[in-house]
């Protein structure tokens, strides 16, 4: 069975690249979100193995969406996509939980070796 991934982020063309770019590699599109109070709802509904997750979305961002999923499973795995690569958001999300980062605009095999990294 192909592993299960959540997409959240609030630009539906993000959504469609980064699905289009997981689905040609051989995983499955669990679900997506637009909001990060989304996020947290749909990762306790669907239980995905993987989480890509945008900062800045609206409702809740995505550190404090990354905070909330890993109170609800320490285990998660959460991939952070996010135009904005500044150092300090870096250091946010990873100490909130996040396993990885990737910047956008990204390349898709990046996308691919962080994914795979996370997944084993």
């Amino acid at each position: 069975m192909a592993q299960r991934i959540l997409i959240c982020d609030d630009a539906i063309f993000m959504r469609t690249m980064i699905a289009d770019i997981l689905t040609g590699a051989g995983y499955e599109v669990a679900g997506e979100a637009e909001s990060g109070l989304q996020a947290v709802e749909r990762y306790k509904a669907l239980a995905p193995d993987l989480v890509t997750m945008d900062i800045v979305m609206p409702d809740m961002g995505g550190i404090d969406a990354v905070k909330a999923i890993i109170a609800h499973d320490p285990n998660a795995k959460i991939l952070m996509c996010s135009a904005m690569g500044q150092q300090q958001l870096v250091v946010e999300a990873v100490q909130a939980g996040a396993k990885d980062f990737v910047v956008k605009p990204f390349q898709p095999a990046r996308v691919i070796e962080a994914v795979q990294r996370l997944l084993g």
